[in-house]
């Protein structure tokens, strides 16, 4: 897949200029793609927890989970998210991790999903 995102918009255009995922969507930073569709980007994570570690975002700026109140568009990011793992071979399971806000560890302010794999996961996760 190529390395960056097309601009196209999904689910409105909204965007935030000082966004690092916003800028990957926009092509403005380099990012290794997986998968792109009308509404989403997935890419590998640059700091992976995992042998497999993506990202799914959606194309359109939300701080967060709590800023959705679509649930097509949140079934639509797992849907890609699930079919990503199926695609890196991810058929022993996986997990899907979306942090929200800073106490649930969320660094970039751009909703996205983790998928990891790849390795057993541990409980709790920390």
């Amino acid at each position: 897949m190529e390395e960056k995102a097309g601009a196209k918009a999904g689910w409105g255009s909204h965007k935030d200029p000082s966004c690092l995922f916003c800028k990957i969507v926009a092509g403005e930073i380099p990012a290794q793609l997986v998968d792109e569709g009308d509404y989403h980007v997935a890419f590998r994570d640059i700091n992976p927890q995992a042998p497999t570690h993506i990202l799914v975002i959606p194309k359109s700026h939300r701080r967060d989970i709590t800023q959705y109140d679509e649930p097509q568009q949140l079934g639509e990011l797992f849907r890609a998210a699930s079919t990503i793992a199926a695609k890196e071979g991810l058929t022993n399971g996986f997990r899907l991790v979306v942090n929200t806000g800073d106490d649930g560890g969320q660094t970039v302010h751009h909703l996205h999903v983790h998928v990891l794999g790849g390795r057993i996961m541990t409980w709790p996760p920390g």
